[in-house]
């Protein structure tokens, strides 16, 4: 037996040195694996960009944002097409970012909407008062 490595004491210490960098070397393979673990497939995020597109479209989105509606069909047919080929990671994004910008389409169409009604108000109160100075007092 090595003569460094004789006591009990010095046996403990060698353990705790030297044994301490197995453990670490399992936690460093342990982080490594999980990091290059690949993305679990992003069914979920598909479904809530499909809803968010189709909230976009019930909202008329197609009349008010056509291009911002076209921009999240076409990203959602990628990201399913990534999908299918097993690219899980170009998928999610993909799926995100269509969600995004079917919801930016949603938005720009209730805008619309609501700057067509405020018009629509505006023309209102202008009509009562011409009407209301037009009468005689």
């Amino acid at each position: 037996m090595n003569s460094r490595l004789s006591t009990p004491a010095s046996r403990r210490r060698f353990t705790a040195v030297h044994g301490g960098a197995h453990v670490w070397l399992a936690i460093g393979t342990t982080l490594l694996l999980a990091a290059c673990a690949s993305t679990p497939p992003p069914t979920e995020q598909l479904a809530v960009s499909t809803a968010a597109l189709e909230s976009a479209t019930k909202a008329g989105a197609g009349e008010a944002a056509p291009s911002d509606l076209l921009l999240a069909r076409e990203k959602l047919d990628r990201a399913r097409a990534a999908f299918a080929d097993g690219r899980n990671d170009d998928a999610l994004k993909l799926a995100q970012q269509a969600e995004l910008d079917a919801h930016l389409a949603e938005v720009r169409a209730r805008s619309s909407k609501a700057r067509a009604a405020a018009a629509e108000l505006r023309e209102g109160v202008r009509v009562l008062r011409e009407e209301m100075y037009r009468r005689p007092r």
